[in-house]
């Protein structure tokens, strides 16, 4: 596999002191290292988190090491659309402009099971959730522009262990089609950017910079191995790490390009991947940003009629 892509020096010693970003799933993984980040470079960050208990141990964690750091830790399961307009609501109470939302949280190959609203989970969790919070924080984001809006998909949007990416209009939810967990989460991997395409085109002109991110194939907690860590250490994650996996701070690279690099505010909608395994070869070097190798991808009429459609689910609810 190519060297992971890593940001400029110069962006990661940038002074964040009057910025507040939101970032999902907070706590573990990307989303941990993200934070992290933001905070070192001196902004406030609103961690959204499903377990407050385990999101206020890593703040303490994080103050323990950084006795300054600016963040805020509330609930947020974005399973229960009522909590993300809770969530929503006390993050604009606080802080009514903000300069990033990280759209970072999400589930994988889950089975099959639907949120407290009726969605099927991955499509509910990573797409509508995220799409209903980006919705409520639209008018803090515009407030405090220049200001951008960060979706994690995942080079799963193409092919998904086989599974083509594509939305299916036809029964979103699979209330009718025979379940496929990895083709559920392609499905809900490709909203994210379709999502992050129609925003963009929506909010032009706003001061409002919305993209999607390839992460990589991450070594996260979403990746779960029945063996003792030492065995892990020793025997699995050397073969993964030759199959292309890469460590959470590699994976957090796109995610803090889109959100630091000033070249971004003019490709708003656009998708930046990391390294990852396509199926298309010339595309897996990753690419700041990457022209999708699904061609579904660049379709506006599709990333319209999601965004139509989720629209319809989340306010119904």
């Amino acid at each position: 596999m190519p060297t992971p892509l890593m940001v400029r020096s110069e962006l990661l010693s940038t002074d964040l002191t009057s910025k507040t970003y939101v970032v999902t799933g907070a706590n573990s993984g990307i989303g941990l290292v993200t934070t992290r980040q933001l905070i070192k470079q001196g902004a406030t960050v609103v961690m959204g988190v499903r377990r407050v208990q385990e999101g206020k141990r890593v703040a303490a964690e994080i103050r323990r090491e950084m006795p300054l750091a600016k963040l805020e830790v509330f609930q947020l399961e974005l399973g229960d659309l009522s909590s993300v307009r809770a969530f929503a609501g006390e993050v604009c109470r606080h802080h009514p402009k903000l300069q990033g939302l990280i759209n970072n949280a999400g589930v994988m190959k889950t089975p099959f099971g639907r949120t407290k609203d009726g969605f099927e989970t991955q499509f509910g969790v990573n797409h509508l959730g995220h799409f209903l919070l980006t919705n409520l924080l639209t008018d803090a984001l515009k407030a405090g522009a220049p200001s951008r809006v960060v979706n994690l998909s995942s080079y799963f949007h193409e092919f998904s262990m086989g599974r083509k990416g594509e939305i299916h209009f036809d029964d979103l939810n699979y209330h009718r089609r025979p379940f496929d967990s990895w083709e559920a989460y392609a499905q809900s991997k490709l909203a994210n950017l379709l999502h992050a395409r129609e925003l963009g085109r929506r909010l032009a002109g706003t001061g409002v910079t919305a993209v999607s991110v390839n992460p990589g194939f991450v070594r996260t907690n979403l990746i779960t191995i029945p063996l003792p860590m030492w065995l892990q250490r020793l025997l699995v994650i050397p073969v993964l790490r030759l199959a292309g996996m890469i460590e959470p701070w590699e994976g957090s690279q796109t995610s803090l390009h889109a959100l630091l690099a000033p070249e971004v505010e003019k490709q708003s909608g656009a998708y930046y991947s990391q390294i990852a395994r396509y199926k298309d070869k010339a595309s897996r070097k990753g690419g700041w940003p990457l022209s999708s190798p699904n061609p579904l991808a660049h379709d506006d009429a599709v990333a319209k009629r999601l965004w139509d459609a989720s629209e319809v689910l989340v306010q119904a609810r």
